[in-house]
């Protein structure tokens, strides 16, 4: 399992990915050719993927988001370590936080 800042990444065997997710759009990557996992809203930047890959997410303002890297990938971001994922399948988990009367992304 890895974080970075306020994104989970878990590993999933592919056997546990939902068939309903490869039926999803792939997500297209960024003007820097990276997978945008998060992107903060006050600062701008990004928590991304670099390498070969497809990120795929449900509909909806809380959908599950599903990371392919068949040859592996890093996760980078302007503030944060390089992480590196080796080859698989993930989940990516945004947290959430509560404020009254919502519940909503953290917000970096």
């Amino acid at each position: 399992m890895y974080r970075q800042g306020d994104v989970l990444i878990v590993p999933v065997e592919e056997a546990a990915v939902p068939a309903s997710a490869a039926a999803l759009p792939p997500q297209q990557r960024d003007v820097r050719g990276r997978l945008v996992l998060a992107l903060g809203e006050v600062t701008g930047h990004a928590h991304a993927v670099v390498g070969p890959g497809e990120l795929r997410r449900e509909t909806g303002p809380f959908g599950a988001a599903w990371l392919h890297l068949p040859e592996g990938g890093r996760v980078v971001h302007e503030e944060h370590a390089v992480i590196p994922l080796p080859r698989g399948w993930y989940r990516v988990v945004r947290q959430r936080e509560y404020v009254p009367g919502a519940v909503r992304y953290v917000a970096d």
